[in-house]
């Protein structure tokens, strides 16, 4: 009965661990996953706008997502990404949604930069994550190149706003909200 009970509670010691590790493996995977899109969209962007990796150098972080998303009067994005702390390292990953009304149609991958000025901008963002934009918009991209006009505002108080579409085209201009927050899964 001892043996019984003594090789239970090795097993579920030893389902515990390995699910543990799995767990984990399959978060760094992600992680890493993450990393790379970002890594790759910020050379596009540098390729694009030269000048844009001094500014991301010297800035106290920056934030990069990639979000896909479809729009016919009202639309909807999603996405991932992740917040860099320059001065500290850190990575934070997070999660993105967008929804839009107004006069717009379309499909689109894009891939969006934001430049923090400031440390406490940076901080607002990863904690508060909120916000909102309009205005007209025409852009067309294909095979990972862009080409974009818009008049749109993005808040984000204190940084540079950025956007490339990757794939997909996009006509219009609407009222939209974007909501970013940490992905529990990944931090």
């Amino acid at each position: 009965m001892k043996t019984l009970r003594a090789i239970a509670t090795f097993a579920l010691m030893l389902s515990l661990t390995v699910g543990t590790a799995l767990a984990e493996s399959e978060k760094a995977k992600k992680q890493a996953e993450v990393r790379k899109v970002t890594s790759e969209a910020l050379d596009k962007f540098y390729k694009a706008q030269p000048k844009l990796k001094d500014a991301v150098a010297k800035a106290p972080g920056y934030a990069l997502f990639t979000s896909y998303g479809l729009s016919f009067l009202v639309g909807g994005a999603g996405g991932k990404g992740l917040v860099h702390d320059n001065k500290t390292k850190k990575v934070t990953y997070m999660d993105m949604a967008q929804a839009s009304a107004g006069l717009q149609v379309g499909a689109a991958e894009t891939e969006t930069l934001i430049v923090f000025k400031t440390t406490k901008a940076l901080e607002n963002f990863v904690t508060k994550g909120w916000e909102f934009g309009g205005g007209a918009m025409a852009e067309v991209g294909a095979g990972g190149k862009s080409v974009g006009a818009g008049g749109g505002e993005n808040v984000i108080s204190e940084a540079e706003y950025y956007t490339l579409t990757k794939n997909g085209l996009q006509v219009g201009g609407a009222a939209a909200g974007t909501k970013f927050w940490k992905d529990k899964e990944l931090n």
